[in-house]
């Protein structure tokens, strides 16, 4: 498991590591790893050009010293200051010592359309709001070079709690972070200015929880239900699907595919695309005599393509057992009967879904996935999976919010929803909490999006069938 830790609590365990530790000796098992990583970038150090872009804070401590680093092994290095005044005395010499020279800002330019390699070491971690205009300036420079680039523990000009980029900011090839993922590498929009992250072990020593964590096949192997040699289609679990209507039955049916490829052991269907459904599913039990009477079910999903059928969304919301709510149901359901559930509940809008819940415009959600996430779990006491091409999943008590990223762009497709909602309520049924059921639905679903895709186009039908695969993949 991956697991990401706020700026607080680095800094406090960083304190108390450094309270252990020689003067300096944390800064340089930093810039040990920074420069290996700069030095497998590269290929070849001997002759190879690097620019190092140096702030004020550590992070600039750490791209001089792993500039230093490269410098003895034969790379030309020019450190560009911004806060000349305020560079890291000690970095500075010993990059200084290396063979490495320093060059003003006004006239970077050259060194930085020549280099081979940029280390973006001008902010820290617990910078704020987007790059000022000097930096700014220097970083669309180095966007329009040849140049790789390697960010210092996170891109500047990202907000590391949030994942939040508010103005300009570096997008990194590389982001070697020390310690500890943090949230803004794992969650979008920051996560697409990371590139690949590679984590340094630097000796901190973290509390039990994170503040974010991102499941690996591991952990999603570890929490799939496996049904036991006595195991029936009840005790494996039975999915109510209460979706689809006369306009919208393939919603119905996508939702049904995705809880019988998801491992249910059985699934009711209540609602108006009952022949749809059946043709193509025949082993689903249909039901005319709505929610209540459809027959016991061990969890209930419901909104899929339901158009204005609030009666039957309040009919399932009123159940005892686990409900999924999506699509439609999530703007028919009324706000204080999700409240008032026992049962856990697990609501899986999209972007403009959750803008509509909270009342706000979709880019401001967009903007700030963990912030939403977060306050709609808690206005709704319910857990929450915010999906995006970093799906979020939140839980009203409060813990660590889960982040996927097995997702595809080609996942952007009508009904996709629908197949990730059956899959979910599958899950539910079978036993898991709502937290570990709406994680491990969007780890499977996204690892099916991508074998049904393999770069070309793929409907929803083609993500459903290819559940079983993501399955055996995570399990091998």
């Amino acid at each position: 498991m991956r697991s990401a830790y706020g700026v607080e609590t680095v800094r406090a365990a960083e304190r108390a590591l450094m309270a252990r530790l020689p003067e300096g000796a944390l800064m340089q098992r930093a810039a040990a790893g920074l420069a290996a990583a700069c030095a497998d970038l590269l290929g070849r150090v001997y002759g190879s050009r690097v620019v190092l872009l140096v702030g004020s804070g550590d992070n600039g401590g750490d791209a001089l010293y792993a500039g230093a680093r490269l410098a003895r092994r034969g790379a030309g290095v020019t450190a560009v200051l911004l806060a000349p005044e305020r560079a890291h005395a000690g970095g500075l010499a010993a990059l200084r010592r290396a063979g490495g020279v320093v060059g003003a800002v006004g006239s970077a330019e050259e060194a930085l359309l020549r280099a081979d390699l940029v280390v973006d070491g001008i902010v820290g971690i617990g910078g704020k709001g987007g790059l000022r205009p000097e930096a700014a300036r220097l970083v669309e420079t180095v966007r329009r070079s040849r140049a790789a680039v390697v960010a210092v523990d996170l891109p500047s000009g990202v907000e590391a709690d949030t994942g939040e980029v508010r103005g300009a900011a570096v997008r990194a090839d590389l982001t070697v972070t020390f310690g500890t993922y943090k949230p803004g590498l794992l969650v979008d929009p920051a996560r697409e200015h990371a590139g690949v992250v590679r984590l340094v072990d630097i000796g901190l020593e973290l509390p039990a929880e994170a503040e974010l964590e991102a499941l690996q096949h591991a952990d999603v192997a570890r929490l799939l239900p496996v049904p036991a040699a006595e195991s029936d289609k009840y005790r494996r679990g039975v999915v109510g699907i209460a979706a689809g209507s006369a306009r919208y039955p393939g919603a119905a049916v996508l939702a049904v595919a995705g809880a019988l490829r998801g491992g249910a052991g059985a699934v009711r269907y209540v609602g108006p695309a009952a022949e749809a459904v059946i043709a193509r599913f025949p082993e689903t039990l249909v039901s005319d005599r709505g929610p209540a009477k459809a027959g016991r079910v061990q969890a209930w999903v419901t909104g899929p393509g339901a158009g204005d059928d609030a009666a039957t969304v309040a009919e399932v919301l009123a159940s005892e057992v686990p409900v999924l709510l999506d699509a439609d149901g999530l703007r028919l359901a009324e706000r204080d009967a999700v409240r008032a559930r026992t049962a856990p509940t697990l609501m899986t809008p999209h972007a403009g879904e959750a803008a509509a819940l909270l009342g706000v415009a979709r880019e401001e959600v967009e903007g700030a996935r963990l912030a939403a996430v977060r306050e709609l779990a808690a206005v709704y006491r319910a857990t929450v999976l915010l999906k995006g091409s970093t799906t979020l999943v939140a839980d009203a008590a409060g813990g660590a919010v889960r982040v996927n990223a097995t997702g595809t762009g080609w996942l952007a497709t009508a009904g996709s929803g629908d197949v990730l909602s059956g899959l979910g309520g599958s899950l539910l049924a079978s036993g898991l909490a709502a937290r570990d059921a709406g994680s491990v639905a969007a780890y499977l679903h996204g690892l099916a999006g991508r074998f049904a895709a393999e770069g070309a186009p793929a409907g929803a039908h083609d993500v459903a069938d290819r559940i079983p695969s993501a399955w055996r993949d995570v399990r091998r």
